[in-house]
């Protein structure tokens, strides 16, 4: 079993079709098909069931698929870091993010990158919660991942700093002559909340069960920087970090009482290679807010 293999079966797998992986492989139907029957006699048993129109994978095919997706991103992550290795800047960084991170903390960092490496080519992708995060880079995606602490991760984690989420209330509201407002503050209240899945929906959701409620909506979006400005326009409260709120509406935040903060961290699956090793150095450079006394760590 060889990666050219993989790649081929993956290809008809995604096609649905010998003929159509052929056409986009630019390689002949009979090369094709030679290869993964190659592969079937060395794995011992069908991948693929021949129709009259395309194929399917058999079970065999679909226990095989995501193992050989993850086996193809291994290895071009492997390319990658050996030509960052010989030369750092002709490679291409691919950064793994959390959405709320890659809206409020990758502009400034990706803008500081730029100017130290005009040359490098960065590929942002993006998971709007820190589970599919996790399972994304475990499988192979990104050199580098920047998000909540992972569970369990074998690879090196190093903590970058601290974020701070945040209460955006509507203009004019009387909770914005607090200074800090706790969330039993806003039981009564409808609000702007995030979409199931999202890992900021689990975030207002955890804190207000701290609170002693549980948080009635007046609507959800995947918005992150949407749900500020419809939180200052009068629909109700939101809970986000501090970094994703426009400059525009900073007027209309205030900090939870006790505050609420989260670590961000940058993780990789393996040791850092040179290319991550200087990302890693200009996202230490950000300005990172420190950890408040007293504070509830959502971990």
């Amino acid at each position: 079993m060889n990666l050219r293999q993989l790649e081929y079966f993956v290809a008809i797998a995604e096609a649905g079709s010998v003929t159509r992986a052929a056409e986009g492989l630019f390689v002949s139907q009979p090369s094709l098909s030679q290869q993964i029957r190659s592969l079937e006699r060395e794995l011992g048993g069908d991948l693929l069931e021949r129709l009259p129109q395309g194929v399917r994978l058999t079970a065999a095919g679909h226990s095989l698929l995501p193992e050989a997706r993850a086996t193809i991103r291994h290895a071009e992550r492997g390319r990658h870091a050996v030509r960052s290795a010989l030369e750092l800047e002709a490679a291409q960084l691919e950064i793994a993010v959390a959405t709320s991170t890659a809206a409020g903390i990758l502009p400034t960092v990706l803008r500081a990158w730029q100017l130290e490496h005009p040359g490098i080519e960065i590929s942002l992708l993006e998971y709007p919660h820190r589970r599919a995060l996790e399972d994304a880079s475990r499988d192979g995606v990104g050199d580098i991942a920047v998000g909540a602490p992972p569970t369990n991760w074998p690879g090196p984690v190093e903590v970058l700093g601290w974020e701070e989420f945040m209460l955006v209330l509507p203009a004019g509201d009387p909770l914005l002559e607090r200074r800090a407002v706790r969330l039993s503050a806003l039981s009564d209240r409808r609000w702007v909340h995030f979409t199931t899945g999202h890992g900021l929906s689990e975030v207002i959701d955890l804190c207000c069960a701290g609170a002693g409620y549980r948080p009635r909506v007046a609507v959800r979006t995947s918005q992150v920087p949407a749900a500020a400005r419809f939180a200052a326009t009068g629909l109700g409260p939101t809970l986000m970090p501090d970094h994703t709120i426009p400059d525009a509406l900073v007027p209309f935040a205030r900090p939870a009482s006790p505050p609420i903060v989260r670590a961000v961290v940058a993780f990789a699956r393996t040791g850092w290679t040179p290319l991550t090793s200087a990302f890693l150095a200009t996202l230490h450079s950000y300005p990172w807010r420190q950890k408040p006394a007293r504070a509830l760590d959502l971990g």
